[in-house]
């Protein structure tokens, strides 16, 4: 007995000596590398912040390239270094004030009718603020490529990857001229949805930025879609690629552009997830991460708790306009207010400025809310907000129907996904008053409508993954590192002229071949019908 409980030690104690030496004999999960970053400022700045301290609490050394007039890119931080660029503009995008003033202009032209007039006028504010954004990006990079110390320190340093948001290209044109391999954390670039820049993306399915269409498209829609994909076109061609030309040429290739440079990249993060965006064709180097910045909700501090459970069975609303858009006008925070009295719920709201006057004792108003926080708290009914991605993503991630109240930019986009999933209600600003936005809120809060239950199946199949998006997201940035970047999964085919993209050429070709074939067999047809024709009249010539 003694010895056979000996042996028994004994084989057990090798067993794990060996899966110890297997274990140890594994190759890091993690791979830890330099990284230099170059991000947008303002809400891309938020979820770039979360990637970034996860790549830091997985071991990665980050060096963030920072405007010296940015508002939210802070210089001192505990997981990157940060390279503070001077620059005398800064670009209107990092300003809440101009951003505001913005928002008021596009709001009193919306207010307005419904005309040509009001479109081209609405069109024109956006292309105007991103010339001028576009504009500041690309004075900002040649800034950094004309600093000879500068580049000779980026250079020594041997970083791995270039990580940058593409929607302001400055960080793909240094990117391209360190020859880094490089990483995009991205939904748009400089004049589109990142897909159209590398994938097919068919109009008659596939909504482009603005056009306010689902996926299935009526002809109007199409007609629609095909205008607002000739307005992105004019954004490149005539916006951003003359903007940033002059810096190409003179540093990079004058050949080159700064299309061809965003089709280059290594790797497309994409905050995408299926379960909001609608299908379409992708490519092997795109990885989908939408949501990736969710997280299981922590406890809420003792008074917002407190707040909380006061609601009772018919729980709370939460309303915020994101990170830019802290407030609307008066005239529409007054209607708001007024709505929000009505409801037998409480409410949360993130609201800047002066309080509206028609504020009921049911409403607490605050100048900063944890959204994350709150959309996962048990209490919450429904989320009130403009649309942007990171609290559709929050919301979703948490079952939280939406009631939408689209303000700028691919809001209006985001809320037709939304909308189609029927996990949402839409309303224009411009139009509100108390009695349609207290009967919308009463139908989002209705449990007997299908608006929660949509959207808990919406969660489910958000959550059903093999992988967290951070996870998935943070494996193909290392794996761009340990391989010195990812040009096998990359298509080469935007370096094809036009023509022979689309096989113009070739099409010409079969074209000339078959009219050549054409022409000979009527010439050859022509030819011999003349013969017979003379045959004929000789013999005739003959009896004669």
């Amino acid at each position: 007995m003694l010895r056979s409980r000996t042996l028994t030690s004994l084989v057990r104690c090798r067993i794990y000596t060996a899966l110890v030496c297997l274990l140890m004999s594994l190759p890091a999960q993690s791979y830890a590398g330099k990284i230099l970053v170059y991000p947008v400022d303002g809400s891309h700045w938020l979820n770039m912040n979360i990637l970034l301290r996860e790549l830091h609490n997985r071991g990665h050394e980050l060096t963030v390239v920072r405007s010296s007039t940015s508002w939210y890119v802070p210089e001192q931080a505990a997981h990157y270094t940060s390279i503070t660029i001077p620059t005398s503009h800064a670009s209107n995008l990092e300003d809440p004030e101009y951003m505001a003033s913005f928002l008021k202009r596009n709001i009193e032209i919306r207010s307005g009718d419904a005309s040509i007039l009001s479109f081209i006028a609405l069109q024109q504010e956006t292309l105007t603020l991103l010339m001028e954004a576009h504009k500041a990006s690309a004075d900002m990079v040649r800034d950094i490529l004309q600093n000879k110390d500068l580049m000779k320190s980026l250079k020594s340093t041997g970083y791995d990857i270039m990580l940058t948001d593409p929607g302001f290209a400055g960080g793909v044109v240094l990117g391209r001229y360190l020859e880094l391999p490089m990483v995009f954390n991205v939904r748009w670039i400089t004049n589109a949805e990142g897909h159209f820049a590398i994938a097919p993306s068919p109009l008659s399915y596939i909504p482009t930025i603005g056009s306010q269409v689902s996926d299935k498209m009526s002809f109007v829609h199409k007609l629609k879609n095909f205008l607002h994909y000739g307005i992105g076109q004019y954004i490149d061609h005539g916006i951003t690629r003359p903007l940033y030309q002059g810096v190409i040429s003179e540093f990079i290739d004058p050949d080159s552009n700064i299309y061809s440079l965003i089709q280059g990249a290594d790797l497309w993060l994409m905050r995408v997830d299926f379960v909001f965006e609608f299908p379409r064709p992708t490519m092997p180097n795109v990885v989908y991460m939408g949501g990736f910045q969710c997280k299981p909700s922590k406890s809420l501090p003792p008074e917002l708790e407190e707040f909380m459970q006061s609601s009772g069975e018919h729980g709370v609303v939460v309303m915020s306009l994101g990170t830019l858009l802290g407030s609307l006008v008066p005239e529409i925070s007054e209607v708001i207010a007024a709505a929000f009295a009505r409801l037998p719920q409480k409410v949360v709201w993130r609201h800047l400025g002066e309080k509206p006057s028609t504020l009921g004792n049911n409403t607490l108003v605050v100048d900063w809310l944890p959204q994350n926080d709150l959309l996962g708290h048990p209490k919450t009914q429904a989320f009130v907000t403009h649309g942007g991605t990171n609290g559709i993503y929050e919301a979703i991630y948490h079952g939280v129907p939406i009631l939408g109240l689209p303000l700028i930019f691919d809001q209006f986009d985001n809320m037709i996904r939304l909308t189609s999933r029927g996990v949402a209600k839409v309303l224009e600003v411009t139009a509100l008053d108390v009695d349609i936005l207290t009967q919308a809120l009463q139908e989002i809060l209705d449990k007997k409508k299908p608006y929660r239950e949509n959207m808990r199946r919406l969660s489910l199949l958000h959550h059903d993954q093999p992988m967290k998006p951070m996870d998935t997201a943070i494996f193909w940035l290392e794996f761009v590192m340990r391989h010195k970047g990812a040009a096998h999964l990359r298509t080469e085919s935007y370096k094809l002229p036009w023509y022979a993209y689309y096989n113009v050429d070739v099409l010409a070709f079969l074209l000339g071949f078959v009219t050549v074939i054409v022409l000979l067999f009527v010439m050859t047809f022509k030819a011999l019908c003349k013969a017979v024709c003379r045959q004929k009249q000789t013999k005739k010539d003959k009896v004669q």
